[in-house]
This record gives C-alpha cells, structure tokens and sequence, in this order.
C-alpha cells in the first residue's frame, strides 16, 4: 500500500510534539485518496511491566495522579497501572523496563519478559508500548520507589493478591489499558496458572 506525503509541520514542539501531514493513501480500491491532513503526536516509545512476586503471590503495580484522566473525569484522576516510562534516546526497551522499576517501586531486576508491543492510541500518536513481565522478590528491593521528585513523580506502591487484582480488573476498576491487557495476559498465560490457583488458596 503506497502512502505520498506532501508536507509535514510541526505545530507544537514541547515535551511531546505535534505534526501535521498533508498526504494521499492508497484506497483498499486501488485508486490514491484526494489530499487530506492528519495530526500526528510524537511523543517517543515506553515500555510498561508487569511486576509479579511468585514467592508471596501478589502482583505490584503503582497509584499516580494523571491530569488527562482527571480532566475525562475527576473521580479516575488517580489511576492503578503497571510500571511504565518513555524509553530515552540509545536505550533498549529492558534498560528502560529496569530503569522504571528501580525508580517507581524500588525493585532491582534481572530479567523481563516481552509480552507484546501494541499502539495504544493510534489514531493520534506514534507511540508504540513494549509490554513486558517480570519476576521479583522481596530480597530484591533496593529503594521505597515512588518516582524522581526532579520529574514532579509522586507514585505510590500498591501489591496486590491475585485475587485482589482480578478483583478490581473484574469489577471495572482498571481504567488503565495497557495494565488491563497485562492483567488478562497473566490471567490466561499457562506459565502462571498453578500461581493463579496457588493464590486462590491464599487469599
């Protein structure tokens, strides 16, 4: 499929940037579209992860204030996710998962898992998501987390059994998305299914 782009302007340059197209596409016809503008944000790649301690059987992700969601709406201003941040220029996506983690709940990994990558919004944005899984246990926590305060950060830990998180993903208390594809991922991979049954005897 052929795509002509005939101009491109940058309409906003701050921490995320704005770019407006001015292009044809090819039609699923066979015949080229009539001119058209798109907006495009660029806001760089991130990485999300899904922090499991098997020893405990608890799954640990973060609460942070989100001003976009505050201003859909007030009440889902502070959202439960997984760990997640912007991947920085000449980093891989795992230096970036073990960066994040470090920073936001404290633990030191070693290895993380590549679920899948998805665009979460791609009508809008470049942004693709590297959705991994990691393991960790308590011998491994290096800090209390909680974000840079350089960068405003102010995150707090949640851990949660597995019941617990299937109960507020069950009852529509994920509004998160990539933390709710991490979730139904975990809940439906064979890997972690005697752990699923595990925590049902446990909680």
């Amino acid at each position: 499929m052929k795509v002509i782009i005939k101009k491109v302007d940058r309409v906003f340059d701050g921490f995320f940037k704005v770019d407006r197209a001015v292009l044809q596409f090819e039609k699923y016809d066979g015949t080229i579209s009539h001119e058209t503008e798109r907006l495009c944000m660029q806001r760089g790649n991130a990485v999300a992860v899904l922090l499991i301690n098997p020893d405990k059987r608890t799954i640990i992700l973060t609460e942070q204030f989100r001003y976009p969601a505050y201003v859909g709406d007030p009440s889902r201003g502070w959202l439960v996710e997984v760990v997640a941040g912007t991947v920085d220029p000449g980093e891989s996506p795992v230096d970036t998962v073990k960066r994040e983690v470090l920073e936001e709940v404290g633990y030191e990994i070693k290895d993380a898992e590549e679920i899948q990558s998805f665009y979460p919004s791609p009508g809008g944005s470049s942004e693709l998501i590297y959705l991994y899984c990691a393991e960790v246990a308590d011998d491994c926590v290096i800090t209390d987390g909680g974000g840079l305060e350089a960068e405003l950060e102010d995150l707090r830990v949640i851990e949660l059994t597995i019941h617990e998180a299937y109960h507020r993903l069950d009852n529509g208390l994920i509004h998160d998305a990539k933390t709710l594809i991490a979730l139904h991922w975990f809940r439906n991979s064979p890997r972690y299914a005697e752990l699923m049954e595990l925590g049902k005897t446990h909680d």
